[in-house]
């Protein structure tokens, strides 16, 4: 707490040089220009008002009863001036300046002169130790300086045992004690804000990080679904071009269906993009946000582009989560891309079964042992289906089925809310469909 008190910045309004002389941090023996500054204005204060009380225009005034005024030598204001300038180390050594202001101004009282002024220089160095250590060791020291000032001030007070500024004393030390404990509160609060801004900044940070990777993401299966059909469909019509035009124009109807599909989820996108950043255009409110809805395109797209599909639903259809219900169709469709890409002449079945307590999903085909990232190894669509995966909270087994069957197999399982008692009682003969 004392660090920070020491290098908040300068106030505006200082010329160049003084802003300068203010964050100097000094050196090994010499404290900051700031502090001898402050410390230099404090003893020269310190040792007029010294001089003035042992030299007052109205003595009389003061000094009745019986009590005389104390003839108080040149040398001795020297003393104020030690505890007036032991304050510049105050940020330094703030226990070892009290014990020598406290020293200073008892060696001051002891044979009887005007202490007023003096008490205070203590009382300046509790405030800093009162910022930088905790409230008990904090009282401990303005209680023990105030025992030892009273003791040293009583016995020879010009103003009688108690007058004078003896009971002024513990009212100098509480003050000073209150406000270095008000001063560390309020660098505490201050640090504790700019720790709350800088946590804001760095989750803000995050949150961008990973609305990037689900982007990417997202490109990512969209661009190689498409691209793999559009490849695969592509190859098809060059071969079949010259002899056989009609099924030549099937691939390249195909082929404009995928690219058109492509483009859409592509443009949906962007849109998002533009909505976040504030962009004027809005996102396309006929473009459905991909989910197991369109889980027949999907597959009538991926036959269209020459592998035979198979779908199999089971359970009871009902809402999913946005993100499950779109990891779930990312899943799915690259997989089946995987399939058109590795798995050579193949057929793939989709299984979705509705269960109680999870989405589960099964996709496999009869295709050769791919050599590529279908193979388990860990290239962007497998790590993209395991990232999908775990957004949803889920869990997704990958790889080569044993021989003789042969192919691979993609197998994941996103957790679900429980079903509605109402409709986990109803009637729900078990959807089997092969479209």
């Amino acid at each position: 707490m004392g660090t920070e008190l020491q290098t908040r910045p300068p106030p505006g309004w200082l010329p160049g040089w003084a802003r300068r002389a203010w964050t100097e941090p000094g050196g090994p023996r010499r404290p900051p220009a700031r502090d001898i500054a402050t410390a230099a204005v404090v003893t020269v204060i310190a040792v007029v008002a010294a001089y003035g009380e042992a030299h007052p225009t109205t003595p009389s005034a003061y000094f009745t009863n019986g009590h005389r005024l104390p003839h108080t030598p040149t040398a001795a204001l020297l003393l104020v001036a030690l505890g007036g300038a032991a304050l510049a180390w105050r940020h330094r050594y703030p226990r070892l300046v009290v014990a020598v202001a406290t020293a200073a101004t008892v060696a001051y009282s002891v044979p009887g002169y005007v202490n007023g002024v003096a008490l205070l220089l203590p009382a300046i160095g509790l405030v800093t130790v009162a910022t930088r250590f905790p409230v008990r060791q904090s009282s401990a020291w303005a209680l023990a300086v105030t025992v030892v000032l009273m003791a040293a001030t009583g016995p020879m007070n010009p103003f009688g045992h108690y007058g004078g500024a003896f009971w002024i004393i513990p009212a100098d030390n509480a003050v000073a004690l209150f406000v270095g404990i008000a001063l560390a509160n309020r660098t505490y609060v201050h640090s504790a804000r700019v720790q709350a801004a800088r946590q804001s900044a760095l989750d803000a940070e995050r949150r961008v990080d990973e609305e990037r990777l689900r982007i990417a993401r997202e490109l990512h299966d969209v661009v190689a679904h498409t691209m793999a059909t559009i490849t695969v469909q592509a190859a098809a019509a060059t071969q079949l071009l010259r002899d056989r035009p009609d099924e030549a124009a099937e691939s390249l109807k195909a082929i404009r269906a995928a690219s058109k599909d492509g483009l859409r989820e592509l443009r949906a996108i962007l849109d998002v993009l533009r909505t976040a950043t504030g962009g004027d255009e809005p996102a396309d409110p006929t473009q459905p946000t991909p989910g197991l809805s369109r889980l027949d395109a999907l597959a009538a797209g991926v036959r269209a582009a020459g592998l035979p599909v198979t779908v199999t639903v089971t359970g009871v259809k009902r809402d999913l989560p946005a993100v499950t219900d779109l990891s779930a169709f990312r899943i799915i469709q690259e997989a089946l891309t995987n399939t058109l890409r590795h798995a050579g002449p193949a057929a793939a079945a989709v299984t979705v079964d509705y269960g109680e307590q999870a989405l589960r999903l099964e996709v496999t085909d009869t295709g050769h042992a791919p050599a590529g990232p279908a193979a388990g190894t860990v290239g962007h669509g497998l790590r993209g289906m395991r990232e999908r995966a775990a957004a949803a909270g889920g869990t997704i087994e990958v790889g080569s089925l044993p021989l003789p069957a042969s192919g691979f197999r993609v197998a994941a399982a996103l957790p679900l809310d429980p079903r509605p008692a109402a409709s986990a009682a109803g009637t729900t003969p078990t959807e089997k469909a092969a479209r």
